[in-house]
């Protein structure tokens, strides 16, 4: 059950990112597949050596996943750490890393777009929570 908790929740995490897609998908009245995925827990991603290097601990598990977009295949990065207990009320333990990885343009652009969106709003929200604040 944990494990199908943590499919669940990185199927999620990459539909996110396949949403940038949505026009797409619309066009062509597909959604996204899954073709497969793997486990490579020894052969950790740049970014969790990365991150390892600067303090952080490593994953304990790394998937690939396979996406279909439309006949276009975009390979999927998920790291996995571990979050702590695991929750009952849905089994999820694991806080999750997903990303296209940089192999195509195309998912280099994503994680550029994500990247500025999340840069942008994120100091749009970080303002706003601050007027709010004033204001109480």
């Amino acid at each position: 059950m944990i494990h199908n908790a943590n499919n669940e929740q990185a199927w999620q995490e990459v539909l996110k990112w396949e949403a940038l897609h949505a026009k797409e998908y619309t066009e062509a009245g597909t959604m996204p597949k899954l073709k497969s995925f793997g486990g490579k827990a020894t052969k950790y991603s740049p970014r969790a050596r990365f991150r390892h290097l600067i303090g952080y601990e490593l994953p304990f598990d790394r998937h690939d996943w396979l996406v279909d977009r439309n006949g276009f295949v975009v390979r999927y990065i998920i790291d996995y750490y571990d979050g702590g207990k695991v929750d009952p009320s849905n089994y999820e333990f694991s806080l999750l890393d997903v990303r296209p990885a940089f192999d195509s343009p195309a998912a280099v652009w994503d994680r550029m777009k994500v990247t500025w969106w999340r840069w942008t709003n994120g100091r749009r929200a970080s303002a706003a929570m601050e007027v709010s604040e004033e204001k109480s």
